[in-house]
């Protein structure tokens, strides 16, 4: 597998695990959805239910801007199983054109956010640096 193909899988798939690092600096991992918009990956603070939007992820971003994205695939038959992992340097966007590409991106990929927009803020994260692995090479 090379890099192309590690982005493509991880454009198909329908989950990851974002990991921002907290003030102590322990990783603070969440699932989130996500698209590719113009080589970065995007997430959108969305309407499902949450204790509070001043999301310890946003937060733990404005504070120290280094992330990663871990995708991965996990079936039974061990020799299907890959994982993709993005590191780089995220950032925050709040404002309505900025956040224009990401809500367009996730409303193709999931129908859900086309019955209900994503009002944000949006997260891009650059991938400085992609690793992946897959039991089949």
């Amino acid at each position: 597998m090379d890099r192309a193909e590690a982005l493509g899988l991880v454009k198909q798939a329908r989950v990851g695990r974002l990991a921002t690092i907290g003030p102590s600096g322990a990783p603070h991992i969440v699932p989130i959805t996500y698209a590719l918009v113009a080589g970065e990956v995007a997430h959108m603070v969305d309407h499902k239910p949450k204790t509070t939007l001043d999301l310890v992820r946003l937060r733990n971003i404005t504070r120290d801007p280094r992330a990663s994205l871990l995708v991965d695939h996990y079936i039974e038959d061990w020799r299907a199983l890959w994982w993709v992992r993005i590191d780089g340097l995220a950032r925050i966007v709040a404002d309505e054109p900025g956040m224009a590409g990401a809500r367009s991106a996730l409303g193709d990929k999931y129908p859900q956010y086309r019955e209900e927009v994503p009002e944000g803020p949006a997260v891009f994260l650059a991938g400085e640096t992609v690793r992946w692995w897959a039991a089949a090479g």
